[in-house]
């Protein structure tokens, strides 16, 4: 059963990466990452009183508080830079580094948790690792592909922190209830997230944002609740390498959404690219 939460994780995730890219493109990345982490800590903690998982909330033990609350930070630090990268670059060249978390993922579920990498996973990590690098390769005829490469620099961190994210949220929903956990991890986000907006001086860019941009982020920031709420109920029983794997096919789907709503085309190398990621994330499964 974790293994359907995980692909409807994927499915939601993909979604996620349009919504936001279309709803972003004229407003502040801070300001519509803390706007959509209001909409998603709306979802939340409205999956946990549906599902009475608020009845476990009193039984929370202060490690796995610790934990879910260093997630929290990590989710916070991984949306700010991945959103700043989104403003900044194309979709399908900012996704494919955003999934390299999963090779960081599995580098540190082995040393942290203790999963096995098997020669199927090993050759799933080459194949996802010599594929993201081909599809970040810049098409040099690209009119699009910004000359500033600072979107890369936000893309890596962003892989970095959701690495730490999964890591960390494996840990702290060992002996918690997948939907409260992820409702006390978006709290954090979401004080994360606005005292950035307060530092940065963002506040008074609230009032420029046009309806098309508000309907867009809170569409992001559900269908970001969504693939939260599978995800995390698929990392309760399932493997933390596997599940990470196969929330990164989302990239598919992304890739194909961008050229269908965005216009974005991939060369032939950066599609050879898609391909090795796909079967790098599948091999993962065998």
């Amino acid at each position: 059963m974790w293994v359907l939460f995980a692909f409807a994780s994927a499915f939601f995730a993909g979604v996620t990466a349009i919504l936001a890219k279309i709803g972003i493109k004229n407003v502040n990345s801070n300001v519509a990452t803390a706007i959509r982490t209001i909409v998603i800590l709306a979802f939340s903690w409205l999956m946990v009183f549906l599902t009475g998982a608020d009845d476990g909330l009193a039984e929370v033990k202060a490690r796995t508080l610790i934990f879910l609350v260093l997630s929290g930070f990590a989710t916070g630090a991984s949306w700010l830079c991945y959103f700043s990268a989104l403003q900044l670059g194309d979709v399908n060249k900012v996704t494919p580094i955003d999934k390299s978390s999963t090779v960081m993922t599995m580098i540190l579920a082995l040393v942290i948790l203790g999963e096995k990498i098997t020669v199927y996973k090993l050759a799933g990590i080459i194949l996802i690792t010599v594929g993201t690098y081909m599809m970040i390769t810049r098409k040099k005829t690209s009119e699009k592909t910004p000359s500033n490469i600072s979107w890369i620099v936000y893309a890596f961190l962003a892989a970095v922190f959701a690495s730490l994210t999964s890591i960390l949220g494996k840990i702290g929903i060992e002996n918690v209830n997948s939907n409260l956990g992820t409702a006390i991890r978006t709290i954090v986000v979401l004080i994360m997230a606005w005292i950035l907006v307060f530092v940065t001086g963002s506040k008074s860019e609230l009032k420029t944002i046009d309806r098309k941009s508000w309907l867009f982020i809170i569409l992001s920031g559900v269908s970001t609740g969504l693939s939260w709420l599978c995800y995390y109920r698929a990392l309760q029983t399932g493997e933390a390498s596997i599940v990470v794997s196969i929330d990164k096919l989302s990239i598919v789907l992304t890739v194909a959404f961008s050229r269908i709503f965005l216009g974005e085309r991939l060369t032939g190398k950066a599609f050879a690219g898609l391909i090795l990621i796909t079967a790098g994330t599948l091999t993962l499964l065998l």
